[in-house]
């Protein structure tokens, strides 16, 4: 997805008052700005928006436990200003995994850009689970006097997968601070996380934009990502826990809006997997990064026409 357009927004005229979200070439929703409809929209859900698409796979079940198809994401839904304080949130809910993720610009730089002379700015990301977001109470980081090493390795993959769509020099001598906290984690929580981050840092972007602290736009891209898995032998997409806790292979992918890879992830759990294996979960990941991007699209051109 090309980045959107930089301010003044309002000088899309040629919409005539209609907001057209289209994906893959094909309009799936339009109403008038200032309809009911319209109005109702500070929510996007996925089920509202697109229909199913599906990829050819030989012996794939027809419906998982939770009633989805192999090939099918779950709800996805994504809910503004969240965190009013934040300059830029988002409530990012897949299926029963729901993740706050917050965007904040402080007019500063890490003290080690400042010695080492290094011009533009800085992006970087934490992520943490909240005490209630598992079934079980999860102690807070504090409380253990150390930090949880999963937090550190999802955090770095969420400020990495940010770095690659985000032009530094054009931040100007800013720091974006990416903070993602889970309120329910039911699986695919760090990909819910990049999904939502990448949102949240153009909603705060469009704020410097705004405010003429910077002249450009520095995300030059969107980002995305989602979970796929091979669970009782058959590769499915977008795990939940159920799946993600048994499943013999795991997989996170994380792609660009125009469909580069920003990072995979893939492993077996006690096991091995195939090159067909791996190729039969890029091609399920792709298909639902292209339809995780057309909601990123529709969410930000209403979200942006309200500057």
């Amino acid at each position: 997805m090309p980045a959107l357009p930089a301010v003044p927004f309002h000088r899309w005229a040629h919409l005539q008052g209609l907001i057209a979200c289209v994906i893959d070439g094909t309009a799936v929703s339009q109403a008038p700005l200032h309809s009911p409809q319209a109005d109702t929209w500070k929510k996007f859900s996925r089920d509202a928006l697109i229909p199913s698409t599906s990829v050819g796979f030989m012996s794939l079940p027809a419906t998982r436990h939770d009633g989805r198809k192999p090939d099918q994401l779950r709800p996805i839904s994504f809910e503004a200003n969240i965190a009013p304080h934040a300059t830029g949130s988002v409530l990012v809910s897949f299926g029963l995994t729901r993740v706050i993720c917050a965007a904040t610009i402080e007019p500063n730089v890490p003290t080690w850009m400042k010695q080492q002379r290094v011009p533009g700015g800085w992006l970087t990301a934490e992520y943490s689970m909240l005490p209630y977001s598992t079934l079980d109470r999860k102690p807070r980081e504090i409380s253990k006097g150390k930090a949880d090493g999963r937090n550190i390795e999802i955090q770095r993959l969420i400020g990495r997968s940010l770095r690659a769509v985000i032009d530094l020099q054009k931040l100007g001598q800013n720091t974006l601070w990416l903070d993602c906290d889970v309120l329910q984690a039911d699986g695919g929580t760090r990909t819910a996380a990049i999904t939502g981050a990448y949102l949240a840092a153009r909603l705060a972007v469009q704020k410097l934009l705004d405010a003429r602290r910077i002249p450009e736009n520095p995300l030059a891209d969107s980002v995305a990502a989602i979970s796929a898995g091979i669970y009782k032998g058959q590769a499915l997409l977008d795990l939940n826990y159920i799946e993600d806790k048994d499943a013999e292979v795991d997989a996170n992918i994380v792609m660009t809006g125009r469909g580069q890879f920003v990072e995979v992830q893939s492993s077996g759990e006690e096991t091995t997997f195939s090159g067909d294996q791996l190729q039969s979960l890029l091609a399920l990941s792709q298909t639902g990064l292209k339809e995780h991007s057309g909601l990123q699209t529709a969410f930000l051109t209403q979200q942006l026409l309200k500057f």
